[in-house]
């Protein structure tokens, strides 16, 4: 089956409530995209040209609707002085915060995009991508949020306590992280894209709804209205446990949330489905790794027999970033499944019943 309208097409008809060919669909391919150009996953460190082709090639291979420029949730807190350890074949992690105590808060210095770290050459990803395919499909930045990227910058397990011990510390590391995160937003509208929140840390798997609410929340809602002022919608992800923040998600501003297959779109569609779009949640691993498209198939009826008359809409995803080595066959069956099932929403359920939309 092929599709009928560009992403773009697709997108703006959808958020008019216009007629569509399918419902909009975004696996979220991360570093999954080197596999389809054949290249190693540490490739793409420093080289933005080799980040955009494999994620044009991504996009072109499988026609999904939005294209995410991302490598890992490090860049940032690198840019600004994190050490980070770059396998040869798989997604980078921490390897050294940028500091080792709160004494040394006050060292710390907003990243400059255009200068520090990796940060440009995601620039560079995004404007080749913006160049080539801006005309047919959406090109988003991946932005860790300031309460995450905080947590890179004196380490997660120190930044948790000192929420306890030491608050005023974790107000001063958020503040110079959200300086980081306005930049860079700054630097990725002008690049012609749309930046994407993440932010790991603020989930309820790791902080408390009050947590949220006191060291996340405000800089998140700095950093949203920002985005908004220069005229893009805001898509945030929070990994893990959500639904006890999702109406803070939403008061932050948040036009769409992304739901980790930890929570349950259901609930989420009855709790804030009148404030915001949802995507999500077919699961990454369990699902879009270890599985087969039989199974691909059935997930995605599942989450969208949950959400497609979400008030706000509804975007097919995975629950989170897809892992490296997710088979080409699977991301297809995503695909393949929505375009099955088409706008308005048709599918036969196993009773044999047709649902209708």
């Amino acid at each position: 089956m092929s599709d009928r309208m560009t992403p773009i097409e697709r997108m703006s008809a959808y958020n008019r409530g216009a007629p569509v060919d399918r419902l909009p669909c975004v696996p979220i391919v991360g570093n999954t995209a080197a596999r389809v150009i054949g290249v190693k996953v540490a490739e793409f460190r420093g080289n933005g040209s080799l980040i955009a082709a494999a994620q044009i090639a991504a996009y072109r291979r499988f026609g999904y609707d939005i294209i995410r420029v991302f490598t890992d949730l490090y860049t940032q807190a690198e840019a600004m002085g994190a050490r980070v350890h770059y396998p040869a074949d798989e997604t980078a992690y921490l390897a050294a915060p940028a500091i080792g105590s709160i004494e040394e808060i006050d060292r710390l210095q907003p990243a400059d995009p255009k200068r520090n770290g990796n940060l440009p050459h995601h620039l560079e990803a995004m404007k080749i991508a913006v160049d080539q395919v801006g005309r047919e499909v959406t090109v988003t930045g991946a932005v860790t949020g300031p309460f995450t990227s905080a947590s890179f910058l004196i380490g997660a397990e120190a930044l948790v306590k000192l929420t306890l011990k030491k608050p005023e510390a974790v107000h001063r590391l958020c503040a110079v992280s959200l300086e980081t995160c306005l930049r860079y937003s700054e630097a990725i509208i002008d690049a012609g894209c749309t930046p994407s929140l993440t932010d790991a840390m603020s989930s309820c798997t790791v902080i408390s709804p009050k947590q949220f609410q006191e060291f996340s929340y405000p800089y998140l809602k700095k950093l949203i209205d920002y985005i908004h002022s220069r005229g893009r919608p805001v898509t945030l992800h929070i990994c893990g446990k959500t639904e006890k923040i999702w109406e803070s998600m939403a008061a932050a501003g948040a036009d769409c949330i992304s739901i980790d297959n930890d929570a349950d779109l259901l609930k989420a569609k009855q709790k804030v489905g009148e404030k915001v779009r949802l995507m999500g949640n077919v699961k990454p691993s369990e699902v879009m790794l270890e599985s087969r498209p039989a199974d691909v198939r059935i997930a995605v009826r599942e989450c969208v027999r949950k959400a497609y008359d979400n008030p706000k809409g509804y975007i097919v995803a995975s629950g989170c970033s897809l892992p490296t080595e997710t088979p080409f066959g699977n991301i297809q069956a995503m695909l393949d499944a929505v375009r099955e099932i088409g706008y308005p929403v048709k599918m036969d359920e196993p009773e044999g019943n047709v649902l209708e939309a």
